[in-house]
C-alpha cells in the first residue's frame, strides 16, 4: 500500500494540473456559427461593437444597433436589436464564442428563451435562467448596449 500512495498523489496532482492548465488558458473559440443559436443572422460572427442607424419621429425610434461584445464566464456574445418606431422586432446573436463544447450547449438551449423574454419585456430587464446565470447577465447587458446606442430605455 505504501507504494501506491506516491503513485496516486502523483497521478491526482497531474490530473489537477491539467483541469487548471485547461480552465486558465483556454482561450474562447466559435464552435456554432451565431443563425444556429439566434434562429437568424448573417451566418458569422461579428467581434465589432456595432453601429446604428436610427430615425427618431417623436418618441418612435427605427434602426439596429449591436451591442457591446460581453465577455462573461465561458465565452463572449454580442446581440444585435432591430427595433421599429420604439419597439423590439428582433434580438439576434451575432458574435457567440464559447471556451467549451458544454457552454455551447448552454448557450444554444438558453438563447432563444432570452429573445423571447426580451422581445416580450421590450427591455433589458428579464429574468434569468437557472443553470445559465453568466449568459443571462451578458445577453442582457449587450441588450441594454445596444438599446443605449439607439436611444431607448
Amino acid at each position: 500500500m505504501t507504494r501506491r500512495t506516491p503513485l496516486v498523489s502523483a497521478a491526482a496532482t497531474a490530473g489537477l494540473g491539467i483541469v487548471l492548465l485547461a480552465h486558465l488558458g483556454a482561450k474562447p473559440r466559435l464552435i456554432a456559427s451565431p443563425a444556429s443559436t439566434s434562429g437568424g443572422g448573417s451566418g458569422h460572427a461579428s467581434s465589432h461593437t456595432g453601429s446604428s442607424s436610427s430615425t427618431s419621429s417623436g418618441s418612435s425610434v427605427s434602426g439596429t444597433a449591436t451591442g457591446a461584445l460581453e465577455q462573461y464566464g465561458y465565452g463572449e456574445l454580442a446581440v444585435k436589436l432591430t427595433v421599429q418606431q420604439g419597439r423590439i422586432v428582433s434580438a439576434t446573436v451575432v458574435g457567440l464564442r464559447t471556451a467549451e463544447t458544454y457552454s455551447q450547449e448552454i448557450a444554444v438551449q438558453v438563447i432563444p428563451m432570452l429573445r423571447k423574454e426580451v422581445l416580450a419585456a421590450q427591455s433589458a430587464n428579464i429574468s434569468g435562467i437557472s443553470g445559465a446565470t453568466y449568459t443571462c447577465s451578458a445577453y442582457a447587458t449587450s441588450v441594454q448596449s445596444a438599446l443605449d446606442k439607439l436611444h431607448l430605455k
